[in-house]
């Protein structure tokens, strides 16, 4: 079955020819990149591995591309008090990525997108993206899906919170049956969580905290109760749309730099002064 005639964009869902075809094609691949961590009583442990896979799918639809198989695990120490979170190192996470990314421009790619919904793979995910960039010549845009929701829909689902409103349309975009609605119980003080959230994540002051109860005693907070697999679909969209138009012109700003490395000057030879004597060597 060629990839034209399959609606999946997943790379572990397709045939070696049709992913040798669609990288002549298109040689545009994206890394969706999550956690499995808790997300409170009422959404499933992986919530941003699901969101992050989810939207990348619709984006790689928009785009002509495929989703690489990523690492469902993330750098997640900060919900480790809790039963469900498993983490790795920054060191291993960071060494799967750039592994599976460099893997894939082995065989053609040349245009990567990391699409993130994790906040703690957000350093790894830097150093990886320099060294595929710089070691294996791909153009790299590392996109922070989570803070592109919040951007377009903090406003109307009260803010990017840890399992709220947001997270929950995420999930009900991909597996609306993980969702338990009926479950929500036990939310940590909105006021609290949003001013600590919003501390940690300005640009210039970055205080480290040490685990989700400096943010969210319970382990979450939010308002996920009026979350829709309808609205969850609409999301969805919105967060494609916005990424895939974006995204692209980007890379066309990173083909008129050559994806910001400079050209190497073809070295000159020094002229010679006069003429060199006959039958010297």
């Amino acid at each position: 079955m060629s990839l034209k005639m399959s609606s999946s964009r997943y790379f572990s869902d397709l045939t070696q020819p049709d992913i040798a075809a669609q990288f002549k094609r298109n040689p545009f691949v994206i890394l969706p990149a999550g956690s499995v961590e808790q997300h409170g009583p009422h959404l499933p442990t992986g919530t941003d591995t699901f969101a992050a896979s989810v939207i990348a799918h619709a984006v790689a639809e928009r785009m002509d591309g495929l989703v690489l198989a990523g690492c469902p695990l993330g750098v997640t120490p900060m919900h480790m008090p809790y039963e469900g979170t498993l983490s790795l190192s920054p060191e291993t996470y960071t060494r799967l990525t750039v592994e599976t990314c460099a893997s894939a421009a082995k065989h053609g790619a040349k245009r990567l997108m990391i699409l993130n919904w994790h906040e703690g793979n957000i350093a790894p995910l830097a150093i990886a993206a320099e060294e595929l960039h710089r070691g294996h010549g791909m153009h790299v845009l590392t996109v922070q899906a989570c803070y592109v929701a919040a951007d377009l829909f903090g406003q109307e689902c009260n803010g990017l919170s840890h399992g709220g409103e947001i997270e929950a349309l995420a999930v009900m975009a991909y597996r609306p049956e993980l969702v338990h609605l009926d479950r929500i119980a036990n939310s940590s003080d909105h006021h609290h969580g949003s001013h600590m959230d919003k501390l940690r994540r300005t640009r210039a002051y970055q205080p480290v905290l040490t685990d989700i109860r400096c943010i969210a005693p319970t382990g979450w907070y939010g308002t996920p109760e009026r979350a829709t697999p309808e609205r969850g679909a609409k999301m969805l969209g919105l967060i494609a749309d916005a990424i895939a138009d974006e995204a692209s012109q980007i890379y066309k700003q990173l083909e008129t730099v050559l994806g910001g490395v400079a050209e190497t000057p073809t070295p000159t030879l020094p002229r010679a002064r006069g003429r060199a004597r006959e039958g010297a060597v």
